[in-house]
């Protein structure tokens, strides 16, 4: 721990032991302090609550606000995470699943920093209004575009979970990239829809300013101009703007200067609730961010709650109905009647991708670049047993497919009779019964040697190849995504050594050559390269297009071969026969001329 952080870990609780009268003001608010005490209490015997304890909190800062005396427990409570992560005991399990998020929010898969000619101000709208909200993102844009024609955009993530689960070294290295990157490419002023971001800018931003989108919205008309009737809506603002009730008040402006009715909440403002998605208290403690959304729903009292952030919308819907301000403010009538529903997870992924190829589309002229590769280090390795029960359960679950895709007759299709027998029932679709069979074989881990027999045998040397390059791409190219979008937070975590670590460090220096290499020289089993790939930083297309040239030359092979194998059942030899054994040979050949050649050298080198 260095001896800054121990000074502000001293401080924090110095100032809470001292400050904190006991009063309850915040106890009877908070069910985290109501199971831990009063923050003099957490203060003077927060050794002996556990090391876990400090993440079950949601910094929502409500206690600090309410405090007579001037203490700040959350500010404590964030010492202690950070305190936990330097000293190797705050990476918990339950969190790898928001880091692995906020990770893929600074690939270079999904960030995209396009600025236009003079561009000086820029839109970063966030993740989570990206993913669950895409379209509303691509419309603002679009209208704020219109009235500033330089506006750029910039899909990215702000760091705010690292920050708030207290892995500031992290946080520090990732935003400062961001930041030092804008202020590269001449931008001043960055307009925010997410709170956390607004929060982040704000406080790190250097030389950046950062306007909520809100106030700038405030100044535009309505694009869908006054609402009919009498619409009642209540409020909730996101606890990390208590302090800041700038944006807060600009979203309740918007709304009445639109005809909808405000009526404000027993909470809000700079007393407001948290949402029970705060620093993702519920991962450790659901129980507690429960609490926060049932008191929340209570609140409203079936009010209709409208708030401008999209996690709290999201979190909320479950308890309450609930809407993003932008909702209501592009598409009100949806929003209103219910028929607007938010993306959920994975779709979110997804959305994320399209938006960004949207865009990529329109910002015709704009300089457009993205981050090199993630830059947030995967959290430390598990333990040992952590990382066998990992193991045993990836195992489990393989097994169980396989065992499944055996009961339900997969094994017996894989002998060529009955293969041959199937694809052949199909009469002209026997084409795409044999392309969607092969397709699932590298996802499902199956072998593809027996099928790719059966396609020579079945439809000869030329549409045999053709089918099975085209079903063996297919199913490659799946298994790649699988891992990229799915699985890449455990695989990461095996990539620390061994072949596939190796792996990843050849594709970062080498790239598509690496693809080319073993899709020739089989270094790994066919299918476990579909998914290793899919964890490395090589561009999907150019993955695709390597895997689809460099495994052709042995599906040739392969498939010229077995198109004469009845022939050669029927005692006769064809020139397909001679040519694919000719073919088969110097295929195999290949793994030991790549040998020799590095052998060689190696001792060049020496």
């Amino acid at each position: 721990m260095s001896d800054q952080l121990k000074k502000e870990l001293s401080d924090e609780v110095k100032m809470c032991a001292e400050r904190c009268n006991e009063c309850g003001a915040c106890v009877k608010r908070c069910a985290f302090l109501q199971r831990y005490g009063t923050p003099r209490e957490i203060a003077l015997g927060y050794l002996e609550m556990g090391d876990r304890m400090p993440f079950e909190c949601s910094l929502c800062g409500l206690c600090t606000e309410v405090c007579p005396e001037g203490a700040d427990p959350a500010a404590l409570l964030l010492e202690l995470r950070r305190d936990a992560v330097t000293r190797g005991v705050g990476d918990l399990k339950e969190h790898r699943p928001l880091l692995a998020y906020e990770r893929r929010g600074t690939s270079r898969t999904f960030t995209l920093h396009g600025l236009p000619k003079g561009c000086e101000r820029v839109f970063f709208p966030g993740c989570a209004l990206a993913g669950t909200r895409s379209s509303r993102v691509e419309e603002l844009y679009a209208l704020l575009k219109g009235q500033e024609p330089t506006l750029g955009i910039v899909l990215d993530c702000c760091s705010s979970p690292s920050r708030s689960l207290g892995r500031e070294e992290e946080f520090s290295r990732v935003f400062i990239d961001l930041r030092e990157s804008l202020l590269k490419e001449g931008v001043k002023e960055v307009l925010v829809a997410c709170p956390n971001c607004y929060k982040i800018f704000k406080e790190y931003g250097g030389g950046l300013s950062v306007k909520s989108i809100y106030e700038e919205l405030a100044s535009l008309p309505s694009p869908k101009g006054s609402l009919e009737g009498d619409i009642l809506v209540t409020i909730h603002d996101p606890c990390v703007m208590r302090s800041d009730p700038k944006a807060g008040d600009t979203v309740r402006q918007m709304l009445k200067s639109n005809g909808v009715r405000v009526e404000e909440m027993r909470s809000s403002g700079r007393r407001t609730l948290c949402c029970g998605e705060g620093g993702n208290a519920g991962a450790i403690a659901p129980e507690f961010s429960r609490a926060w959304g049932e008191r929340r729903a209570e609140e409203a009292g079936g009010r209709h709650i409208v708030t401008y952030c999209a996690g709290c919308a999201n979190y909320l819907a479950p308890f309450s109905r609930t809407s993003h301000i932008l909702d209501l403010y592009l598409d009100p009538e949806a929003t209103l009647t219910g028929k607007f529903k938010a993306a959920r997870a994975p779709l979110t992924y997804l959305n994320r991708l399209r938006l960004k190829r949207r865009l990529r589309k329109e910002l015709l002229g704009a300089r457009i670049s993205e981050r090199e590769a993630p830059i947030i280090s995967p959290p430390p390795k598990p333990g040992k047993r952590a990382s066998g029960i990992k193991l045993l359960i990836f195992i489990a679950f393989i097994t169980a497919a396989l065992i499944l895709a055996k009961a339900a007759g997969v094994g017996e299709y894989l002998k060529e009779e009955h293969l041959r027998q199937a694809i052949e029932s199909y009469g002209v679709l026997a084409p795409l019964a044999y392309i969607f069979l092969y397709s699932i074989a590298p996802p499902l881990m199956l072998p593809g040697l027996p099928i790719t027999v059966v396609g020579g045998v079945l439809f000869g040397p030329l549409w045999g190849a053709i089918y099975v390059t085209i079903g063996a791409n297919i199913g490659a190219n799946i298994a790649f995504l699988i891992a990229r979008y799915f699985a890449r937070g455990w695989v990461e975590e095996k990539l620390a050594g061994g072949k596939l670590s190796r792996l990843d460090e050849q594709v970062g220096s080498s790239g598509w050559k690496v693809v080319a290499l073993t899709r020739l020289v089989p270094l790994f089993p066919f299918n476990l390269l579909n998914y290793a790939f899919g964890l490395t930083k090589i561009p999907w297309a150019k993955y695709a297009l390597t895997s689809l040239i460099c495994m052709t030359p042995g599906v040739i092979a392969y498939v010229t071969f077995s198109s004469s194998l009845l022939d050669l059942v029927k005692g006769k030899v064809s020139p397909e026969l001679l040519i694919g054994i000719a073919l088969v040979a110097a295929v195999s050949l290949i793994p030991f001329l790549y040998k020799r050649a590095k052998a060689r050298g190696d001792k060049e080198e020496i």
